[in-house]
């Protein structure tokens, strides 16, 4: 659903059908609607992308609109994530929010218009009473006892709701519809209930909320949508929805239209599931970078791009599908690879005494900042006689296949030199090896022999003199289960006890000490790294979190694990 994305599915052409007949008089009008008792994850973007981009394709308009009408889970924390979320993924929805609490005037006095109709009344059941009387979906059910209320009483009894003079579960206004209906929905919906708790817009005006089935069709009618655009758990809704429009014979009856919410494997993309790993601590918060939040996406380095192209990729339908994360992983680094800059890092240092270079002198280096974009420039690398390379890229006795360093053999170091291992220090009591003594031969500065001779292996490395500590965090799928649900089992007997894993005492370019948080760089033949917004400052040597690793290694785990 990129803007250049041709690819049509059924809700664009619902739209285009809808423009050639004029309908709407050719205005197209969507809207996200998010509640704000939460933050969004990728989940919700797909609903963000599908209707901004459909706005944006029929030069139409999408509202951010938030559907608060339930004071008791909102918070203005969870505005502004949003807000700022949306601006993130690149959309513009004309510069000011909109909220359905703006409309709570105009939503009561609907409310009494459908009291006035006999359509709407006061019932003084219980909510578990409601339930009781509800039937199920093979019985109908029954109607309240309080269902035959004058329209006088009604609207007596729903000005006192409204004033204040009852306690919560007293009252509350149901829609008078028919409770042999086959759709539970439509059993006398419960549009307004007591609920004595200060709004956060509204402050303590308001003893009684509507419910969202209420709220949410009307403020898209108020709003003038023209096309409401919704996942398949309201499919059910729907004649809920179609009915009140009717009843009050709003100018604008928007169409509500559903599509297939996203499910992606070894994750779970469920507000309520999501908080409990947040609450029982099984991650560091909503925005912890192995969450599927926007907030944590962002943290952890994934790019708007990334994102939407994500959303494309999958498309839309009414087929719900468990989608590959590794779809998600591969989008985002097909647009790391075009927009990050290399650096080197080590995030396991050996070090390395080049016996041949002048003691105590250093040297400026040429480096590329992407192999394939000259118009990323070039930057310095700083040299000398003790560098850092990778612990793994060294072997004593290595198999036939290691193409890297090891006793007697020569290496390339990226931009640099050819070295030759010489020797090999190691701890007496552990026998780990603690250094390398290495001889460099000057002639094959910037990587290349004169001579025309080859080396199959080529290094990354930092400078021991000047590079920058640092910690790092290397992420892996929160879950080891493809379907963290599977039944039988509580989600979260299925977390990945390897998810995180914290390195410390890496060695990076220098270069980085300028790194802004969420700003990705690929540290060569290691993958894709941000500096953590959140522990940016915070720590005595700053966070860098791997975004994403080269190439699909997860892929390679669990072929290995099903063998």
């Amino acid at each position: 659903m990129e803007e250049n994305d041709t690819r049509g599915h059924f809700i664009q052409s619902i739209i285009e059908e809808d423009l050639k007949n004029n309908k709407n008089d050719g205005r197209v009008v969507t809207r996200f609607p998010p509640e704000p008792n939460g933050y969004l994850h990728i989940g919700h973007a797909k609903s963000i992308c599908l209707n901004f981009h459909m706005a944006e394709r029929f030069n139409g308009r999408c509202n951010l609109r938030f559907d608060d009408s339930n004071p008791e889970k909102e918070e203005q924390k969870y505005i502004d994530s949003i807000i700022s979320n949306v601006e993130w993924l690149g959309f513009d929805y004309n510069g000011t929010p909109l909220f359905a609490s703006d409309y709570f005037d105009r939503l009561y006095e609907y409310a009494v218009r459908l009291i006035e109709k006999g359509k709407a009344y006061v019932c003084s059941l219980t909510g578990e009473q409601i339930r009781e009387y509800r039937g199920t979906l093979t019985e109908p059910g029954k109607d309240s006892p309080y269902r035959d209320r004058t329209v006088e009483e009604n609207i007596d009894l729903f000005t006192r709701m409204k004033n204040g003079e009852f306690g919560e579960g007293e009252h509350c206004l149901r829609a008078r519809i028919d409770m042999a209906s086959p759709n539970i929905n439509m059993r006398d919906p419960v549009i307004y209930r007591i609920k004595k708790m200060p709004h956060p817009r509204t402050g303590d005006k308001w003893k009684i909320y509507p419910m969202y089935d209420f709220t949410h069709c009307l403020s898209d009618a108020i709003e003038g949508i023209t096309h409401s655009l919704c996942t398949l758990e309201f499919e059910d809704h729907r004649p809920l929805y179609d009915w009140i429009l009717e009843e009050l014979e709003t100018e604008c009856h928007p169409q509500q239209i559903e599509f297939a919410r996203m499910d992606i494997n070894f994750t779970v993309l469920s507000k309520r599931k999501l908080k409990r790993l947040v609450d029982e601590g099984h991650v560091g918060g909503w925005d912890d970078p192995r969450m599927p939040t926007l907030q944590a996406m962002r943290r952890r380095g994934f790019t708007p791009d990334s994102i939407k192209t994500f959303c494309s990729a999958i498309g839309i339908s009414k087929k719900i599908s468990r989608i590959d994360y590794g779809l998600l992983e591969n989008c985002l680094r097909n647009d790391l690879n075009e927009k990050a800059p290399r650096r080197m890092g080590v995030l396991n240092p050996l070090e390395v005494e080049i016996e041949n270079y002048p003691e105590g002198e250093s040297e400026e280096l040429t480096a590329l900042n992407h192999p394939q974009k000259p118009e990323f420039g070039e930057r310095t690398v700083s040299f000398s006689r003790r560098i850092y390379i990778e612990r793994d890229d060294f072997m004593e006795d290595p198999p036939k296949k290691f193409f890297r360093l090891a006793p007697g053999r020569e290496v390339r170091l990226r931009f640099a030199y050819f070295i030759t291992c010489k020797s090999v220090e190691k701890d007496p009591e552990t026998g780990e090896i603690t250094k390398l003594v290495c001889t460099y031969d000057p002639a094959t500065k910037g990587g290349d022999a004169p001579d025309g001779r080859k080396v199959k292996g080529t290094l990354h490395w930092v400078n021991a003199h000047d590079c920058m500590e640092a910690d790092v965090h290397l992420y892996d799928r929160l879950f080891m289960a493809e379907n963290p649900e599977e039944k039988g089992r509580d989600f979260t007997e299925n977390l990945n006890p390897d998810s995180l894993n914290v390195k410390k005492g890496c060695k990076l370019e220098k270069n980085l000490e300028t790194a802004e948080p969420e700003y990705v760089y690929q540290f060569e033949r290691l993958g894709y790294f941000c500096v953590d917004s959140k522990l940016s400052g915070k720590q005595d040597v700053p966070v860098f979190n791997r975004t994403v690793t080269l190439r699909d290694s997860w892929a390679k785990i669990q072929k290995k694990r099903n063998k």
